[in-house]
């Protein structure tokens, strides 16, 4: 069986063959295509991960700004969580910082339909536009809604 055949039948030993194939530099057999197919779609989970992150920090800034009765501790460590994991993202990918700033609207879209459904309020109580800045979100400081943001 060639590399490229293992691709279907044994995606572990598929992977680990092509690892080996790039350290002893026989490039000529490794399987180029699947391994192409993999990266873009490694980078493509990164992405997702990292929109994901930005949606799940902003519902839960929309939760602290809009039910502050309710606010916990647990509920500012959730938000200061998702602003550490956001910040290794992007430290280990620089690249996605741009992307960010060119999706914090749709990952706002997104942070609207879950806090509407772990709040009861509905989505359109909240601000059409991301309220927040993508330097607000990512603020240790900022938490909307207190004192210290007025």
């Amino acid at each position: 069986m060639t590399v490229a055949q293992s691709y279907d039948r044994d995606f572990f030993g598929w992977l680990n063959a092509n690892a080996q194939l790039m350290r002893n530099h026989q490039f000529d057999q490794l399987d180029v295509e699947h391994v192409a197919e993999e990266l873009e779609a490694m980078a493509k989970s990164e992405k997702r991960e990292l929109l994901n992150r930005l949606a799940i920090l902003l519902m839960h800034l929309l939760k602290w700004q809009y039910q502050a009765p309710k606010r916990t501790r647990s509920g500012r460590n959730t938000i200061l969580t998702q602003r550490m994991d956001i910040a290794d993202l992007l430290e280990d990918s620089p690249s996605l910082k741009p992307l960010v700033t060119e999706k914090i609207q749709a990952a706002y879209e997104k942070a609207k339909l879950k806090a509407e459904d772990e709040t009861g309020i509905d989505r359109g109580r909240f601000p059409r536009e991301c309220p927040y800045t993508l330097e607000q979100s990512l603020s240790p400081e900022f938490f909307p809604g207190d004192a210290s943001d007025a």
